[in-house]
């Protein structure tokens, strides 16, 4: 299933160049299909949709919080996983007040990445090291670890598979059980690729993933890596509420009982829920 506007209540050093691509892509008015796969090859692929936003509502978060990764847990709670290393971790936070409820650090060396929870388990990346660690959903206690390759950015699931990004325009789904890579996809918008993806969420049979350093959040078609939509966050954190230590937007969350999406950044002191508007 799509996520559908309603869905939401519809009410470095090649960074220019990515940049570049992105705004180019952004003015064209319509996505010719990239090679389409053998369901749709009878029809030309639906152009990406485009959208900006409105803030329903805004909470406290943790200034200090380098946020690598950020998930929807229910009753007003969410999982957060931090980077840096020395103040790597993983948290429980209560949304409304920003409170951390529950934490575990990583062992120093350690620069945290994104997490995601697949039954009774967390799983968390890490930068560089090429390992990632398993946990006790309700205890936080270690139950394991798990090896990749290449770089660990953005994890997520869609119930069955862990998916992982690693910076680049291929997202990787893993066994949960042996962590072998299952399949591929490479993302493409307008037949191009787009790097630098991160943060990951599975939201209504879509992967959601916001672009490093930029303000652009895509819509991914798990099936074919086509990016279906466009989503620009310009100016949700306000120049005003910067810090030196402010950094980008990174945090992507979404409550399936109640359509709620939220998304946050690295060292903002603020976490917004927002709904999705056509961009005209």
């Amino acid at each position: 299933m799509c996520l559908r506007p309603s869905s939401f209540g519809l009410q470095p050093s090649d960074l220019p160049t990515l940049l570049l691509a992105l705004t180019a892509l952004l003015l064209t008015p319509a996505c010719k299909p990239s090679t389409p796969s053998p369901a749709s090859a009878s029809a030309p692929a639906s152009p990406a949709a485009h959208y900006t936003y409105t803030i329903v509502a805004t909470y406290p978060h943790d200034p200090e919080a380098f946020t690598q990764g950020l998930q929807y847990i229910g009753n007003n709670t969410l999982l957060e996983g931090t980077g840096l290393p020395g103040k790597s971790s993983l948290r429980r936070v209560d949304l409304a007040t920003g409170n951390v409820l529950k934490r575990v650090n990583l062992p120093a060396p350690y620069f945290g990445e994104g997490i995601t929870v697949l039954g009774d388990r967390i799983y968390q990346l890490t930068w560089q090291h090429q390992k990632g660690f398993i946990y006790d959903l309700t205890t936080f206690a270690p139950v394991g670890n798990f090896a990749y390759t290449g770089e660990g950015w953005g994890l997520t699931t869609d119930g069955h598979s862990l998916i992982l990004s690693d910076g680049t325009a291929t997202i990787r789904f893993l066994n949960p059980d042996t962590f072998a890579v299952t399949r591929t996809i490479d993302v493409t918008l307008d037949g191009r690729p787009i790097p630098r993806l991160n943060e990951l969420e599975y939201i209504e049979g879509e992967i959601v993933a916001n672009i490093w350093q930029t303000h652009t959040i895509v819509r991914i078609d798990p099936a074919t890596g086509r990016v279906t939509g466009v989503i620009d966050l310009t100016g949700i954190l306000p120049a005003a509420e910067h810090r030196p230590d402010t950094d980008v937007l990174n945090g992507i969350a979404y409550d399936p009982a109640t359509k709620r999406l939220f998304v946050t950044g690295k060292n903002w002191p603020r976490l917004f829920e927002i709904k999705l508007l056509p961009k005209s």
